[in-house]
């Protein structure tokens, strides 16, 4: 493989092609765009924090028309129960059997809003099926379909009736990120762009082209696997994990999950731009939405006021570069 491998040139025109279709009907918001696109093909699922309002259900409507996959949605809420969201057997009486009946999880772009409202056996239920790809009830294993990517979302303002997911949990996560109020200019397109009560569905039909299938979808995911990590890179990345452990302000490191998700991450970023072989700046741009979820402040640096992504930047400048 060489720099110019025409399958990663048509991965990096596969991505160009789907964020431009994107910013047709939404705005803004480039890292869940790159990091939602990263972990898809990565094969990881992504963790979304964030106030309501910012247009997280239109984008997963929108990236699913073009990337021509199915899209659900589940409202997580304190009631909802795990048989909610995979499926139960229901009675046929024409034929006086039980027969499984899917739920709103067989899909392959799902958006789980506000997760950690729901009681902790439920989210179990959803990770378990994000590791596996497969729902077992009554004995009978049920495959969901791939690809399979979940959002799952969870505001970081309102703290009554939500529950932390533990530590275990948030790991099943490739990233989690952090999506913003958009700026003023943004803000002003958002107002343009959608005030003119025009059906959504009607506009992602009309406006939204589809780009690419799940197969192709598939066959990328397995391409960008084959990305070339130098063993230079592997140490940075290695050291980059185990760092955490022993870093003062954290209580909590990363597990060894952690360093195989940013070296998915970073094969996919040097795919995504047409490469065959990852650099650090790969791995530098995705330490950060890695590594957060799986790292714990201790107490005191919670007292004085530090942040996780800060002493991950601070601990970061002090581990060396590999240079070619």
């Amino acid at each position: 493989m060489s720099e110019s491998d025409p399958r990663f040139i048509q991965i990096k025109d596969l991505y160009e092609r789907i964020t431009r279709e994107v910013s047709k009907l939404y705005v803004g918001q480039d890292e869940l765009v790159l990091g939602t696109l990263t972990a898809l093909f990565s094969g990881g699922h992504v963790l979304i924090e964030s106030v309501p309002g910012l247009g997280k259900t239109l984008f997963v409507r929108t990236l699913g028309r073009i990337l021509g996959c199915d899209f659900g949605r589940v409202q997580f809420t304190a009631d909802l129960m795990p048989s909610d969201i995979t499926g139960a057997p229901v009675f046929d009486m024409q034929n006086n059997e039980f027969r499984f009946r899917p739920g709103p999880i067989f899909t392959q772009l799902l958006l789980a809003d506000e997760i950690n409202r729901s009681p902790a056996k439920t989210h179990a239920a959803l990770l378990e099926i994000m590791q596996e790809y497969r729902v077992t009830v009554d004995g009978t294993s049920h495959v969901v379909p791939r690809p399979f990517l979940v959002l799952a979302t969870q505001n970081p303002l309102e703290s009554e009736g939500t529950y932390n997911l533990p530590e275990a949990q948030l790991d099943r996560f490739m990233f989690k990120l952090r999506v913003n109020y958009p700026s003023a200019a943004e803000e002003a397109d958002i107002l343009r762009m959608h005030s003119r009560q025009i059906d959504l569905n009607q506009r992602l039909e009309q406006e939204i082209e589809v780009v690419t299938n799940p197969d192709e979808v598939q066959q990328t995911i397995q391409l960008c696997g084959q990305v070339r990590v130098e063993d230079k890179l592997v140490d940075y990345i290695n050291e980059l994990v185990r760092a955490t452990r022993s870093w003062p302000a954290f209580h909590i490191g990363a597990s060894p999950r952690a360093g195989l998700s940013l070296m998915q991450a970073a094969r996919t970023l040097a795919a995504l731009a047409g490469r065959d072989f990852a650099v650090p700046d790969d791995v530098a741009e995705v330490i950060l939405p890695t590594l957060r979820h799986r790292v714990q402040l201790t107490a005191e640096a919670e007292i004085e006021g530090r942040t996780t992504d800060e002493e991950l930047q601070a601990m970061t400048r002090g581990i060396e570069v590999p240079r070619d």
